[in-house]
């Protein structure tokens, strides 16, 4: 072989794309007592598929769920013996902390796995988390790598769950002082909510839910937004028509955004569904998440209202509108952490910027305010900007 052709030999380059596409189609279905015997929607679910053979499965629950509901493990267990031709419940329910506590120690994602393979769970069984978000992401985390992927059936318990994470296709648990680090796209085989766990729900958590409503309406939906305004004295109360609405409607609207947004998986720079977040989340970890997750949003909420129209985003005003809004649930909208510095006096919540364009990588994307309804997406945030809007939120609730 000559010199020249043994250089254009090795210098060849070949490319070959490999292309395929994969479906996602799954149920969120809303329904009353869903473990009553003579309710069909679960067994039906697991039957989706394969309809003739008995689905083998593990059930999840959220403690303090269990603790508030004791006949809930019984319902469960005499739910799947009155389905034992098409059901086969392989353990009793396994009760795991439910909250940031099962999202900070890896012990509680080995536990479950652990109990997995006890059971010999493979592909074709079910994993079944009942509870709040942060135990449904723990327990996607947990299907979605035992055995690259087990069938995942979500059991939101909460408003927050209910109307928001439950829906989505995010797992995650935390790591390194960072909220969500390890994690995984992977959507459910189904979302299966249950108002009677609304009913019987601590007040804390149920205003605590209504933020993730109250962030969909204002960058997604204009009518939703005053809807929340015309209903707000039902929704303080808990009326249940109202919640049910209020419910299904921030679902519905964060179900359009992860199914046709164009990126489900999050693979640009944007989170088009959080608005408020980066404050939220830097909040939360400030306060070793003695703040709740839809409390901490709620102050986001307000903290990005304010700077929306500090940088003449959003008209004068709107933000009152908001925080009224807001209080009016049964939100506060300050926390002394807003205020905490670091060893060079920067305001330690400004973090949240930082951690919030590291979580996707590329550049910052932040979700603001152009009206109420209308969300917009900037990448520069104006730090003075934010410590004015801080200054502003603190003055506003009398500190």
């Amino acid at each position: 072989m000559t010199e020249e052709l043994r250089q254009a030999h090795t210098t060849q380059t070949t490319t070959s794309w490999q292309e395929f596409s994969v479906p996602y189609r799954f149920p969120v279905s809303f329904t009353q007592n869903l473990f009553n015997p003579d309710n069909p929607l679960l067994v039906d679910t697991m039957s989706l598929q394969e309809p003739r053979k008995q689905h083998r499965f593990v059930v999840f629950v959220d403690e303090g769920l269990a603790d508030a509901q004791p006949q809930l493990i019984t319902s469960i267990q005499q739910y799947a013996k009155a389905h034992s031709q098409q059901l086969e419940l392989v353990s009793e329910p396994t009760t795991v902390p439910g909250g940031e506590t099962i999202k900070s120690d890896l012990h509680f994602v080995e536990k479950m796995q652990k109990v997995i393979v006890d059971h010999h769970i493979d592909r074709h069984s079910f994993v079944v988390g009942i509870g709040g978000g942060a135990l449904l992401d723990a327990v996607g985390l947990v299907a979605a790598t035992s055995h690259r992927g087990i069938r995942h059936i979500r059991v939101p318990s909460t408003v927050l769950s209910q109307n928001d994470s439950g829906v989505g296709v995010k797992n995650g648990v935390n790591l390194f002082g960072q909220k969500n680090y390890i994690g995984t796209f992977s959507p459910p085989f189904a979302v299966l909510n249950d108002y009677s766990f609304i009913e019987q729900l601590p007040v804390r958590d149920k205003v605590a839910g209504m933020a993730e409503a109250v962030k969909v309406a204002l960058i997604r939906d204009p009518v939703f937004y005053s809807w929340l305004e015309e209903n707000a004295d039902r929704l303080a109360t808990f009326e249940a028509d109202a919640m049910q609405y209020m419910i299904r409607r921030c679902a519905e609207l964060h179900m359009a955004q992860i199914g046709q947004g164009g990126d489900p998986f999050e693979t640009g720079s944007a989170r088009p569904l959080d608005f408020g977040h980066w404050a939220a989340h830097r909040l939360e970890t400030l306060t070793r998440y003695h703040l709740r997750h839809g409390e901490a949003v709620a102050i986001g909420i307000a903290l990005d209202a304010r700077y929306s129209v500090l940088s003449g985003l959003l008209p004068e005003g709107s933000e009152e509108r908001i925080c009224f809004l807001l209080e009016h649930f049964g939100f506060k909208l300050w926390h002394p952490a807003l205020e905490t510095r670091n060893s060079v006096g920067e305001l330690d919540v400004i973090q949240g910027l930082t951690d919030f364009r590291e979580h996707l990588g590329g550049e910052l994307t932040i979700t603001l305010l152009t009206a109420l309804g209308i969300g917009i997406e900037v990448h520069k945030m104006d730090t003075d900007l934010v410590a004015d809007a801080i200054q502003w939120l603190k003055l506003r609730c009398g500190k």
